[in-house]
């Protein structure tokens, strides 16, 4: 199957749920094996609805798991692979087990990774700051559109590692992914070592900030389909 042809079931699906008003996040799942008499590629598409809900306004309890992030040395960083996704899972649902909404990776050097399914933003004297592929993160398409429409809304932008302590002294820091968009993070807490003490941070004023919201409501401004500067990242359905 060509790329042509992925991008037209995309399409085609997206045309088929259009007169639901829930947001939907349609992804191409490719499974391929070689545990058989011949290799075996199956091209299938998933469908979600948006997580959070209501934690978008509210902000979320993040907590720092023990478990490190997937190393950018060990798998390439650019590919969303689904195996990744089984550390994924098994640390969001240890995180929600024990009362969080969602967890932080830090990645093999003890520096912020990202999470299960979304890359973290800190903002620190009105300068976005997030990770790139050397951190052992996906630079998901939310993390670039956010960089661009970031630097158009004024902000300084930087790419770069962030330290724990980064993350815990920030003014604000924020979840962002297809699925999430982006959901402000209120406090963290530390539960990286897994035989010591744990120490929950308050982030900021421990309540979704200013830059957060000012960005929440631009790209919801851009993907609704809103904003002329921001149509190139569109594909509508029904036309």
């Amino acid at each position: 199957m060509k790329p042509k042809d992925v991008y037209l079931l995309l399409k085609n699906t997206y045309e088929e749920w259009r007169d639901d008003r829930a947001p939907l996040m349609a992804a191409a799942l490719a499974y391929y094996t070689i545990f058989s008499l011949a290799p075996l590629a199956i091209i299938m598409i998933a469908i979600a609805g948006l997580f959070f809900g209501e934690k978008a306004a509210q902000g979320v309890n993040a907590c720092i798991v023990p478990w490190r992030r997937v190393h950018h040395t060990q798998f390439n960083m650019a590919a969303k692979l689904g195996g990744v996704y089984v550390q994924s899972t098994i640390a969001g649902l240890e995180a929600r087990q024990e009362g969080f909404d969602e967890a932080i990776f830090l990645n093999l050097e003890g520096r912020v990774a990202e999470g299960p399914g979304q890359n973290v933003f800190v903002v620190k004297d009105g300068t976005l700051v997030t990770n790139g592929r050397q951190e052992s993160v996906l630079e998901g398409i939310t993390r670039t559109s956010l960089l661009e429409i970031g630097s158009d809304l004024g902000y300084k932008t930087k790419v770069g590692p962030i330290a724990k302590g980064d993350l815990f002294g920030a003014d604000e820091a924020f979840y962002c992914g297809t699925a999430v968009e982006i959901i402000p993070i209120v406090s963290v807490t530390d539960g990286s070592d897994p035989a010591g003490p744990r120490t929950t941070h308050v982030i900021g004023a421990g309540k979704p900030g200013p830059v957060a919201l000012r960005l929440i409501q631009t790209f919801q401004d851009a993907v609704s389909g809103r904003t002329p500067r921001y149509e190139k990242w569109l594909t509508y359905v029904g036309k």
